[in-house]
């Protein structure tokens, strides 16, 4: 188990905004309701709805949100089929990207996804065409003040993690899928509820892309990211501090 490595976790993620919370909130109660359907519908019997439940209380949810999410669930109210689509492609400066969404209407994702793929100059594949270049694995995300870096990394190791990336923001461990539920378990026993636990795509590596090619490709991920039906978005860019300065001035 290697520790306190400094590589750069690339994952577009959105900050809770006020502006952004329903979306937000909309999407973690798909996930719940998805959830609670795969399994049963009861967190201490599905590691999967326990998984959801914990990535809505690091949202700052409501528990009546979830709880309402999972009775609806339970007593059969909820009748709406989802599906779990991916969809994969390239983005501005030959960006690998990953979409991965929940949907009721596949024909309506995938209209979606095409057009922002189209119109924001990337290209949509085939399914595994880019996928190849990431890792699919457990992350369990902790502020700094959570704990010491060696306090984090003894009990990611106690309890299966992989990895355990630790900086000045905040630690990062990593487990392999089948190991996700019982790691976080663990760590949340000793630590709490995370800032984010998911199962991610990570980048083995990453592709350098100019300003130009960034500002557009921020342009891509953002219109994915607002669809209704997209869960997720995982890229392997990587954007020069100086070039971030400037975007973000």
């Amino acid at each position: 188990m290697a520790g306190h490595s400094q590589f750069k976790n690339i994952m577009h993620r959105k900050g809770a905004q006020d502006k952004k919370r329903a979306k937000i909130f909309g999407r973690l109660i798909r996930e719940i309701v998805v959830a609670a359907r795969s399994g049963l519908p009861e967190p201490d019997k599905n590691p999967r709805l326990r998984a959801a439940i914990s990535a809505a209380r690091a949202a700052n949810m409501p528990k009546d949100n979830i709880d309402r999410a999972i009775k609806r669930v339970a007593g059969g109210e909820d009748d709406t089929n989802y599906e779990e689509v991916r969809y994969e492609g390239y983005g501005p400066g030959g960006v690998a990207v990953i979409v991965e969404a929940l949907t009721d209407n596949r024909n309506r994702t995938a209209s979606e996804v095409r057009a922002a793929f189209s119109k924001l100059g990337g290209s949509l594949g085939e399914t595994n065409s880019v996928s190849f270049m990431f890792d699919r694995l457990g992350m369990i995300v902790y502020p700094a003040g959570a704990a010491s870096a060696d306090d984090m990394f003894e009990a990611a190791a106690d309890a299966g993690a992989d990895n355990v990336e630790s900086t000045a923001e905040g630690h990062e461990i990593y487990c392999a899928p089948e190991d996700f539920s019982s790691v976080r378990d663990a760590v949340v026993e000793r630590f709490g509820d995370p800032e984010e636990a998911a199962l991610i795509w990570k980048p083995q590596t990453t592709v350098a892309i100019d300003e130009d090619q960034a500002a557009t490709l921020f342009k891509l991920l953002d219109t994915l990211d607002d669809s209704d039906d997209v869960q997720s978005v995982a890229a392997n860019y990587d954007i020069s501090d100086e070039i971030m300065t400037r975007m973000t001035a």
